[in-house]
């Protein structure tokens, strides 16, 4: 299978591509986001990961439609850096489960690692916990697949109760929840995300943390509370590295967010930073790849 093998270094569980000239991003709006508004490949993305030591990394989808999900498969089969792809489907469909073994029997099928929804996109804060949500995600479930949470705050309560609702699901939940960094506020999203963390069938992404925080003045030190929260709630057993690149890219390169990743988590020993940056998300996905622990590595300087 293309790209598997050893991996000695970083899985990055959670990285973006996109072609405009195929689909457009309509969610790339208004001039903060003009930046992202231009193609970004598996060939851009390629020098900037493995010059950070990245070996395999897991793409996700961008955008609702079913296409995609089809397109990233097939793309990972040809990659020798794509394991992995959390892709997306209309999960209150009534042929979800049907539609994921299409998927599966499809090209590159067996790529297909998870699926996502933007759920943050939703005004129902309580759209993960509908009747045919729920149906979807037993799907999923029955698929041997995960779920990825992309949700903010106030739709964390709602993805308590689905994960207690589904406890033979595992749910990834992307960027932290999307805490309120640039503000400084803890809670109630501290309160939420041990809420979260409390159930064993859940798991976090260390990612998405800059773009949270202000863009043109974030700091490790200001990402250091939540960090702390989840590897404090989580455990670095059930916590995973994802660079959430091209989007990273708003306000910092590649290169600074895996450095601020390796500075949040310098206090823990070599086999739990060894879970962060590569086992949690091999085991989690059930990536095509044997994890090794990584050299040490020495943290950034201040």
């Amino acid at each position: 299978m293309t790209g598997a093998g050893t991996v000695p270094g970083v899985v990055d569980a959670h990285h973006h591509v996109w072609d405009l000239s195929v689909r457009d991003q309509d969610w790339i709006t208004g001039d903060e986001l003009a930046p992202l508004r231009r193609d970004f490949t598996l060939a851009d993305l390629a020098p900037e990961a493995r010059a950070a030591g990245v070996t395999a990394t897991v793409l996700v989808q961008t955008i609702t439609v079913p296409e995609e999900t089809p397109e990233f498969l097939a793309m990972a089969a040809r990659s020798d850096l794509v394991v992995g792809v959390v892709g997306w489907t209309d999960l209150t469909a009534p042929d979800v489960a049907e539609t994921l073994a299409r998927l599966r029997a499809g090209a590159g099928g067996e790529h297909l690692v998870g699926i996502r929804h933007q759920v943050q996109g939703e005004p129902d804060p309580r759209w993960l916990v509908r009747p045919e949500v729920l149906r979807g995600l037993s799907a999923v479930r029955e698929a041997g697949l995960v779920y990825d949470l992309v949700v903010k705050p106030h739709q964390l309560a709602a993805a308590v109760e689905a994960a207690r609702h589904l406890p033979g699901l595992t749910f990834v939940l992307d960027h932290l929840g999307k805490p309120p960094i640039a503000s400084g506020e803890l809670a109630p999203w501290a309160r939420q995300i041990r809420s979260l963390a409390a159930l064993p069938n859940t798991v976090c992404k260390l990612s998405g943390m800059v773009t949270e925080a202000d863009w043109a003045s974030w700091s490790v030190a200001a990402l250091m509370p939540y960090a702390e929260t989840v590897i404090d709630a989580f455990g670095p057993g059930r916590l995973m590295f994802g660079s959430d690149w091209p989007v990273c890219r708003l306000a910092a390169t590649y290169a600074e967010v895996i450095a601020a990743a390796r500075a949040l988590t310098a206090g823990l020993g070599p086999a739990e930073r060894h879970d962060v940056f590569t086992g949690t998300a091999v085991r989690t996905y059930h990536l095509p790849v044997t994890a090794r622990p990584a050299p040490p590595q020495e943290p950034p300087c201040a």
